[in-house]
């Protein structure tokens, strides 16, 4: 593991000078991570992170509140420990202390590369909480492993395609699994029901919706299924094809659920659709939405070129107000109630962005196969009063007067819409490859994953230090070295 103070580091290799993307100086005053970690380990591209619910102790013992120090009235530190897993191309999970970045446990298992993780905590009150995590492989199994221990629990074999991807319905207390088909398992591992072979390219993404149902993207369509438990008690199920949706012109690359009302989709050209979740029905259905002709109060540079390449939707994410694309090498930002984007950067990064996260401020985080990672704040920006019509020849002569009202309206629906945009206020550089997603732990930092092999873990420079100070002040407290006078 090795910590680097960012300021005079090295550029990494293969990362040029960016010249056709918005680039921001060396003082990068919004910008916190000004400490690294790098944490080694994989020997081969790491695709995944995930963070382990709620798997953390409080170590009361090591508290010690000095208020003595500068620190005592407003300075209160945490010693909550939270953990994550990482996971890629060389099938090895790692386990990592997210404050420290120490590696706790190499869970080895697997014999080809990992394509899919997600954490399955116990939801049983009665018992002691359990902290699971699955992982599928291209080897055809899914292993469930218990990350107190770091030991392998049960390994599932009978897969006959490689599972694509993993979805965990807490509320019902069991687990899907998306390949050539549709397994729903329980805690157990007990195969509790299946669909027939739905294609050879296999379900893509999962996402849950409300009913007991969920949506399944299979190449260009949207399959929705629905669990069903058995009427005698028993712990028999059934998985129902009840709908598909077949309004995609090409694959669907990324789902996300906004809120118990509504889901989004977007595909390989672009097209982006919001659904109701209850009846299945599109909210709104954009496939040229990028384009400024379509709206033209948006800024020009919102128009999009038609190369697949640069229209992919490979990412989705949102909040309750907007839906936040990564679309080829842009980020967009969609918002629900008006039907349109109201901000982006089409050339946010030099190669496609991989990425995107909403943080609770109204900051975003992109990453992107050119290495970098970059940080984001929506701004509304301040509209300036619009010119007054000149009283001139024509409107002497009444020329002017049809378009009076109407350029009135258009006055006012202006003064009235907000526009925004979207100010690079970070770029972090650390990475030499391809970074393929990120994790955010609050003030406990970020974490990044690349096809360089690395993790890094990203750190408040100013929070860092600190607890460092405090550190030392406990130190010395103890060896009798501090000397307190009032």
């Amino acid at each position: 593991m090795l910590r680097w103070l960012i300021g005079g580091g090295r550029e990494p290799q293969g990362l040029a000078e960016k010249s056709s993307v918005q680039t921001i100086g060396e003082e990068q005053i919004q910008n916190p991570y000004t400490e690294l970690l790098v944490l080694k380990g994989h020997q081969d591209i790491v695709r995944f992170l995930v963070q382990i619910d709620d798997c953390s102790w409080i170590f009361r013992s090591q508290i010690y509140y000095l208020k003595c120090t500068p620190f005592g009235s407003s300075f209160k530190p945490q010693c909550k420990v939270s953990w994550f897993a990482s996971a890629g191309d060389d099938g090895i999970i790692f386990l990592w202390n997210a404050q420290t970045g120490e590696k706790l446990f190499e869970l080895h298992g697997h014999t080809h590369k990992i394509t899919a993780i997600a954490p399955f905590s116990s939801s049983d009150a009665s018992e002691e909480k359990k902290h699971l995590i699955l992982t599928a492989s291209a080897d055809r199994t899914v292993i469930v492993w218990d990350c107190t221990s770091g030991r392998q629990v049960q390994k599932v074999s009978c897969f006959h395609s490689t599972v694509k991807c993993l979805t965990v319905l807490q509320r019902l207390d069991v687990w899907l699994s998306g390949g050539s088909d549709l397994c729903v398992w329980n805690r157990k591992l007990d195969l509790l029901c299946k669909t027939s072979h739905l294609t050879d390219a296999g379900i893509s993404a999962l996402v849950e919706l409300p009913k007991n149902c969920v949506a399944a993207a299979v190449g260009k369509e949207l399959i929705i299924f629905r669990l069903i438990t058995s009427d005698d008690g028993s712990e028999g199920w059934k998985v129902l094809e009840v709908k598909r949706l077949v309004d995609h012109q090409d694959y669907i690359l990324s789902l996300v659920s906004v809120n118990d009302l509504t889901f989004v989709t977007g595909s390989h050209v672009g097209e982006l659709i919001v659904w109701d979740a209850l009846d299945w029905t599109k909210q709104a259905s954009e496939c040229n939405f990028w384009d400024s002709s379509v709206h033209p109060d948006v800024q020009p540079e919102i128009k999009l070129s038609q190369s697949p390449n640069e229209t992919s939707v490979q990412h989705l994410t949102s909040d309750e107000e907007c839906v936040f694309a990564a679309v080829g090498k842009g980020i967009y930002v969609y918002n629900l109630q008006m039907k349109r984007v109201i901000a982006c950067q089409r050339t946010a990064h030099e190669s496609s962005v991989l990425h995107i996260e909403k943080l609770p401020n109204r900051q975003l985080i992109s990453c992107s196969e050119d290495g970098s990672v970059r940080i984001w704040e929506l701004r509304e920006k301040q509209q300036l009063p619009a010119e007054p019509v000149p009283t001139g020849f024509f409107n002497m002569w009444g020329f002017g007067r049809a378009n009076k009202q109407a350029n009135q309206a258009a006055k006012k629906m202006q003064e009235n819409t907000p526009v925004y945009f979207l100010e690079l206020v970070g770029d972090l550089i650390g990475h030499s490859s391809a970074v393929q997603m990120f994790l955010y732990f609050g003030e406990l930092g970020l974490a990044t994953c690349s096809a360089d092999h690395l993790v890094i873990l990203w750190k408040d420079g100013e929070r860092e230090s600190g607890l460092r100070s405090l550190t030392l002040f406990q130190k010395l407290a103890q060896n009798g070295d501090l000397q307190v006078k009032f």
